[in-house]
C-alpha cells in the first residue's frame, strides 16, 4: 500500500506564486502574460460577486448563535477595531515625525505615475455584478442576526444556516484553490508593468520604515492578545502567516477572509465567534493602511514643504478610521477612499494626491496583509471576553439557530 500524498499548504503555495510571478514577469511575452491577466479579471469580478455572500452567510448566524448580548458585541468589536486602527495612525505620525525630517532632507518629490496605468490589460473581461454592496452587506447581516437572538425564527435561522453551508463549500471547493493562480498573475503583471519598481526605489527609505512598523504593530496587538489569552504572541502570528501571504498577493482583506477565517479557528478562537469577527473586520479594521497612509502623506508634505499641524493631523486620522469602512473590497480602495481627506483636510493639491496613490499602490498589499493579520488578534480578544461573560451569565440563553 503506498503512503499517503502529503498535501502542500497554502502558504508554500502562495509564495511559490509570488516568486514564480517575479520571475516569469521577467522574460514572458505579452500575450501569455494577458492570459494570466484575464483570469485575473475574471476571478476577481467572481470574489467581487462573492464577498457579499461571504460577509452575509457568515456574519449572520454566527451573530443568531452569540444569542443575549449580540448587539454589545457588536459594538464592542467595533470599538476595538476602531481604537486598533487610531493606534496604528498615531504611531506612524509619532515615528514619521521623528525619522522623515532626517530621511527625506535635501530631497524634492519627483514625477512618478500610477503603477496602475503601466499595467497590462485582460484580453475580455465578464462582468459579474454583486447582488449587493459590501456595507448593504453588512448592515443586513446585522440587522438580520441581531433580530434572530430576540425572535423565534426557526425557518429564517435554518435558512442562514445553510447559506452558511454553501459559502464554505464554495470557499473550500473553489476560492482557496485558485488563490495561488490569482497571486502569481498579480505579481507577474506587477513585474511587466516595472513602474512599480520605480516607486518603491524611488521612496525606498520610507518603504522600509513603513514595512519595520507594521512589524512593530502587529508584535503590539498579538503582545495584547496573547497576554489576555495565555497564548504565546509569536506562536499566534506564524499560525497566521498563510492569511499574511495571501493578503499580500491580493492585496484585498476582503478576498482574503476565508483563509483569515481558517488560520483564525487554528488558534483556538471558537468558529462561532471567528465567523462573526473576521468579516466584521475585513470591513472596519484598516490598521495597517491607516499606517501606510499616516507616514506616505507626511512624506509627501515634507517633500513638498507644507506645513505640518499635529491637531490638523490627529483629526486627519480620526476620520480615516471612519471613511475606510468597507473600502478593503477591493485593492487600493483604502487611497481611493482617502484621496477626498487628503485635499479636504490636509490641502493637497491633485498632482500630491496622485503621488500619494501611486507610491501607496505600489506596497498596497504590505498594509492589507497588516489588516488581516490583526483581525485574528482581535477575534482571540473577543473570543477570551465572550467565554469570561458566559461563564459570568447564570442563565445562558439559546438562540433560534440552535434550537
Amino acid at each position: 500500500m503506498s503512503a499517503p500524498r502529503r498535501r502542500i499548504g497554502l502558504l508554500p503555495r502562495i509564495v511559490v506564486a509570488i516568486v514564480l510571478g517575479v520571475i516569469c514577469g521577467l522574460f514572458f511575452p505579452e500575450w501569455l502574460t494577458r492570459v494570466f491577466v484575464t483570469f485575473n479579471g475574471i476571478f476577481g469580478n467572481f470574489l467581487a460577486f462573492v464577498i457579499p455572500l461571504i460577509i452575509v452567510g457568515l456574519i449572520t448566524p454566527a451573530i443568531a448563535e452569540l444569542g443575549r448580548g449580540a448587539g454589545t458585541w457588536l459594538a464592542a468589536t467595533a470599538a476595538i477595531a476602531y481604537g486598533s486602527t487610531v493606534f496604528a495612525g498615531l504611531l506612524g505620525f509619532g515615528v514619521s515625525s521623528l525619522v522623515l525630517p532626517g530621511l527625506l532632507a535635501g530631497r524634492s518629490a519627483q514625477s512618478v505615475t500610477n503603477p496602475e496605468d503601466a499595467l497590462l490589460a485582460p484580453f475580455f473581461e465578464i462582468e459579474m455584478p454583486p447582488v449587493m454592496g459590501v456595507m448593504t452587506a453588512l448592515v443586513l447581516a446585522f440587522v438580520v442576526g441581531v433580530t434572530l437572538t430576540v425572535v423565534r425564527g426557526d425557518v429564517v435561522a435554518r435558512a442562514f444556516s445553510e447559506l452558511r453551508d454553501i459559502v464554505n463549500t464554495v470557499i473550500a471547493a473553489v476560492i482557496i484553490p485558485l488563490l495561488p493562480v490569482y497571486v502569481f498573475g498579480i505579481f507577474l503583471n506587477m513585474t511587466t508593468a516595472g513602474q512599480v519598481w520605480a516607486v518603491v526605489t524611488t521612496f525606498l527609505g520610507v518603504v522600509l520604515m513603513v514595512f519595520a512598523l507594521t512589524v512593530v504593530l502587529l508584535l503590539i496587538q498579538f503582545s495584547v492578545a496573547g497576554a489576555l489569552t495565555r497564548r504565546n504572541p509569536l506562536r499566534m502570528l506564524r499560525t497566521m502567516l498563510p492569511a499574511y501571504a495571501t493578503a499580500l498577493g491580493t492585496s484585498s482583506s476582503a478576498a482574503t477572509i476565508p483563509v483569515t477565517l481558517r488560520q483564525t479557528v487554528s488558534l483556538g478562537v471558537r468558529e462561532s465567534v471567528a465567523s462573526f469577527v473576521v468579516p466584521l473586520c475585513a470591513t472596519i479594521h484598516l490598521a495597517g493602511s491607516t499606517l501606510k497612509i499616516t507616514c506616505f502623506s507626511l512624506a509627501v508634505m515634507y517633500l513638498y514643504g507644507l506645513p505640518v499641524q499635529t491637531g490638523v493631523f490627529i483629526g486627519f486620522i480620526l476620520m480615516l478610521g471612519v471613511t475606510m469602512i468597507a473600502a478593503p473590497g477591493v485593492p487600493g480602495g483604502a487611497i481611493m477612499t482617502a484621496a477626498g481627506l487628503l485635499s479636504s483636510m490636509l490641502g493637497f493639491t491633485e498632482p500630491q494626491v496622485g503621488l500619494m496613490i501611486a507610491t501607496y499602490i505600489a506596497i498596497d498589499s504590505f498594509g492589507t496583509a497588516t489588516n488581516v493579520t490583526g483581525d485574528a488578534a482581535i477575534a482571540a480578544t473577543v473570543d477570551r471576553f465572550m467565554k469570561r461573560d458566559r461563564a459570568d451569565d447564570p442563565e445562558p440563553t439559546r438562540s433560534p439557530a440552535t434550537t
